[in-house]
């Protein structure tokens, strides 16, 4: 059963990791994919052909979602191309991690500027499509240290909590129009980041969580698919924590 069978998605920062794993999973389930990359230029290539195995129309754009400029042009341009928009899943994302002391200025505006402001430039470039259509999906990835804090992460965890705080505001501002603003907040998700970490400390992060295991990129794709699909058609303001209980 393809649950999201003639939906147009845009996944930002989908080159590697959660957000490949995200648009895969979407053109498994029929959705056409729009997805952007930045410096990983031949991976993002690559992944457009993969998309467009499933049968599904795939586009891949270079873009900064940090910068208001080109994210309001990357969404007419999906929209243009697509003929439409209809779940958006700000995935992109960066850490620059030290302690409050040894923080430089830079790293705190770096890490917020591409988490959290890029969020609010996408989400308000393509609230006049959503508007428009009376419908649509938006997903913002969070994180449990954006709900519990982390020592060494300042930044990355302010940059999390503030998605939170957006997500149910625009929950509240756009749910009138039927458009739905979730977050899911990921645990422990091992990718390519965390494939380099010593064994030993992984296996102890593993041992900690009730699952006993880490999560995989495709647990929290499903997730997504979930909130995109009209499964989820009375779920808004959310945040979903994929996480196997860590935080529970």
């Amino acid at each position: 059963m393809k649950l999201l069978q003639g939906k147009t998605a845009l996944v930002t920062g989908a080159s590697k990791g959660i957000g490949r794993s995200i648009a895969l999973t979407y053109a498994q389930h029929g959705a056409n994919v729009a997805f952007t990359y930045l410096s990983s230029v031949e991976k993002g290539q690559a992944l457009e052909k993969e998309l467009e195995a499933f049968g599904v129309k795939a586009k891949g754009y270079r873009s900064d979602a940090s910068n208001y400029q080109a994210a309001e042009d990357l969404i007419n341009s999906v929209v243009a191309d697509f003929g439409g928009l209809d779940i958006l899943i700000n995935n992109a994302g960066i850490t620059k991690d030290n302690l409050l002391m040894r923080m430089t200025e830079e790293m705190w505006d770096e890490v917020i500027n591409v988490n959290l402001k890029s969020c609010f430039n996408t989400v308000k470039a393509a609230t006049k499509t959503f508007m428009k259509q009376k419908s649509g999906s938006i997903i913002n990835m969070t994180s449990v240290v954006g709900i519990k804090g982390n020592a060494g992460q300042a930044n990355y965890s302010a940059s999390k909590s503030g998605i939170i705080g957006f997500t149910k505001s625009v929950a509240l501002e756009l749910g009138s129009r039927n458009i739905r603003s979730n977050a899911i907040a990921p645990g422990f998700i091992e990718t390519e980041m965390t494939a380099v970490l010593d064994e030993k400390t992984v296996q102890g992060w593993r041992d900690a969580i009730p699952l006993r295991r880490g999560g995989a990129p495709e647990d929290v794709a499903n997730a997504c698919v979930f909130l995109g699909s009209d499964l989820s058609a009375y779920i808004t303001g959310q945040v979903i924590q994929v996480d196997g209980g860590m935080l529970t």
